[in-house]
């Protein structure tokens, strides 16, 4: 099914060409100017050097082409050229019956579905997800919706940070600890308990704790490389203890992201592609991408249109260790011999660019990626306090994710209790729900690139700009329909009427563009579109909901009313399933 401004384009050009112009001026876009007309179009403008003529006569040709339009109830040529556009009610009406009747509102589907991948989230294990991690959860979440709504197959992967040295200060903190551990007994033959020796507790007090310690103690220090390098090098007894470290961390994450309705299809690490390293390694070599450089092993990168400088994209250090680039270029060759993605999809920190920048050069270069095979950063901005800087807790820390929610949910379950009974368990729930459409809301309503303000105050309220708002609105709608049905109406037998005034046509107009702007979400990755787009809905719909007697309408007029809500709520909800949160039946 075409989107609405397909249809308006190929009507005015056509009105073009009937008037003996190049039908490519008939472009059509959104009026800038709501008051004076709903869709504008400035071909004549662009057309008069080319005719030689003024460009109001062109205008005024056009228009008189379009006297009689179905399409359009209205065309005026007004000076210095622009042609104001109304559109037919009628031409709305069937538009979105149309919509009501189509599969996804009529959307178009990828006629040739793509394979993508998206890398998100980047835990690392053995420490609690914090603030820090929400957005790439967030925005990894709803984009990876957007794309298989619109018909592709999208695998979504954790990359777990569970290599490297942070293991290593692990196993040796736990050492210092428990030394007589059967994990650290080289002579050990037998099996290993399955059970771990330490809580998601103490394991998340334990990283810090080494951590600190290497950096001030060399020889602390020294025994954790010690430590990594034997397990990265097999040896039993550190391996098994890695398993547990791997087990007892991803069932802690796996129920933080599932508070955040966040799900990943792949639980990979760092890990999964260190055995491929050294091939990758021996490839590079032997191809001639990679040299020696001060005893590091790089690949040149930087091109000569490069107006900043991009380093070589280091693939061992000169002591033989790997980096991160090593794994995640591993990880480039390993994700394309398993799925032959057509994209990937990075969701990082926007301070990571020059390092995928790196990274992405040197897979190009190296052969690791077809040459179509698409490579995109999406990098996201801060999350800050009202003061600007980084969001901390209030003595100066990095908040705990799962306290940031608990946070949230307490001042929406206040908000929601406030001065009106509720049941507890009702309360609770409906608290959570709302509470998360305001956490993700906040952070999806800004373009991902750029910093923001986390206002809990803001975010939480029921007006504006906000989740609460959209919630409200959609429990709004449910609310009209549950009382029509309690009426004795039938919600699968309503079909739209006549539209007969401006709020009305208004709702109409917003319901239409859902399509293009999917589109659009999903063509530049950007989930902001959405909830512009459902706020503007939200608007309309109260808008009309404050002018109209909706359930007092003599009963076709009422049922016409009806079906126009249940397409707007249907829309809605999608949208929200999109972004990653549900609404509540009641509020």
């Amino acid at each position: 099914m075409k989107k609405i401004l397909e249809l308006i384009s190929e009507e005015m050009q056509q009105a073009f060409a009937a008037a003996g112009y190049d039908p490519k001026l008939g472009k059509v876009t959104v009026s800038n100017r709501p008051d004076l007309c709903e869709y504008q179009c400035n071909g004549a403008m662009a057309g008069a050097r080319q005719y030689k003529k003024a460009p109001l006569m062109i205008a005024s040709d056009v228009a008189k082409e379009l006297e009689d339009s179905s399409v359009f109830s209205s065309v005026e040529a007004v000076a210095p050229g622009f042609l104001n556009c109304m559109v037919n009610p009628a031409f709305l009406k069937a538009y979105l019956q149309r919509m009501r009747e189509e599969k996804k509102f009529g959307l178009e589907e990828a006629k040739a579905p793509q394979t993508i991948i998206i890398d998100y989230g980047g835990p690392n294990v053995a420490k609690p997800l914090h603030v820090g991690h929400l957005r790439s959860a967030i925005i990894g979440e709803s984009v990876k919706r957007i794309c298989r709504y619109m018909g592709h197959k999208v695998i979504g992967d954790i990359h777990l940070g569970d290599w490297g040295l942070q293991m290593g200060l692990i196993i040796t903190e736990l050492r210092e600890r428990q030394p007589d551990l059967v994990y650290f007994d080289e002579d050990y033959q037998g099996e290993y308990p399955k059970e771990p020796p330490f809580t998601i507790g103490e394991l998340e007090e334990i990283y810090p704790t080494a951590s600190g310690k290497s950096k001030e103690d060399t020889a602390y220090k020294e025994r954790a490389m010690e430590a990594t390098f034997k397990l990265q090098n097999g040896v039993c007894g550190y391996r098994a203890l890695w398993q547990h470290i791997l087990a007892v961390s991803v069932a802690d994450l796996k129920k933080n992201y599932d508070r955040l309705q966040v799900e990943f299809d792949l639980w990979k690490g760092e890990s999964d592609v260190h055995d491929r390293i050294p091939g990758m390694v021996d490839y590079m070599k032997r191809e001639g991408y990679a040299h020696l450089s001060e005893g590091a092993l790089v690949v040149e990168v930087k091109e000569d249109t490069d107006t900043r400088e991009i380093p070589p994209c280091m693939i061992l250090k000169s002591d033989g260790a790997s980096l991160y680039n090593t794994t995640d270029l591993a990880t480039i060759m390993e994700r394309m011999e398993e799925f032959q993605p057509d994209s990937m999809i990075y969701v990082v920190d926007k301070r990571q660019d020059l390092y995928f920048e790196q990274v992405f050069r040197c897979a190009r270069k190296t052969r690791l990626v077809k040459e179509d095979t698409r490579l995109y950063f999406l990098g996201f901005g801060t999350m800050n306090g009202k003061d600007g800087k980084p969001f901390k807790t209030r003595e100066g820390g990095v908040m705990r994710l799962e306290n940031l929610l608990k946070e949230i949910n307490e001042e929406m379950y206040k908000k929601i209790t406030q001065n009106r009974e509720v049941e507890e368990k009702e309360a609770r729930e409906t608290a959570g729900q709302v509470a998360l459409a305001a956490v993700k809301y906040g952070d999806l309503s800004n373009q991902a690139s750029k910093d923001y303000i986390f206002d809990v105050e803001r975010f939480t309220s029921f007006e504006g700009d906000t989740g609460p708002y959209i919630l409200y609105t959609i429990v709004r709608i449910k609310s009209i329909l549950r009382k029509y049905q309690e009426q004795g109406g039938n919600l699968e037998a309503v079909r739209l009427q006549d539209i007969t005034n401006e709020s009305e046509k208004s709702l109409v107009m917003e319901v239409a563009k859902f399509n293009t702007m999917l589109e659009a979400a999903f063509e530049e990755i950007a989930p902001h579109k959405i909830c512009a787009y459902i706020y503007d809905l939200s608007n309309a719909f109260n808008k009309f909901y404050h002018e109209t007697k909706i359930l007092a309408q003599e009963e076709e007029k009422k049922a016409g009313y009806i079906a126009l809500l249940s397409l707007c709520l249907d829309i809605l909800e999608v949208c929200i399933d999109l972004l990653g949160f549900e609404a509540p039946e009641k509020m």
